[in-house]
């Protein structure tokens, strides 16, 4: 998996432990939290790609208030 992550993000996919074969993302900010997902998925890719649309999210404010 290719890392085109933004700094100063940072993207952590790892395997859950309660549903096997699924994933999550924790989205980090100069290191510090800042979101997690809700949501399992059932590859590394699509975890990465939501955590990529977070991003994207995060730096335009598309959806905030």
């Amino acid at each position: 998996m290719i890392n085109d992550v933004p700094h100063p993000y940072s993207i952590a996919v790892e395997p859950l432990k309660k549903h096997e074969g699924q994933f999550g993302w924790a989205l980090r900010k100069h290191g510090k939290l800042t979101e997690r997902s809700d949501r399992s998925f059932s590859s590394e890719a699509k975890a990465f790609e939501n955590a990529m649309n977070a991003i994207e999210r995060n730096e335009t404010g598309y959806g905030s208030r």
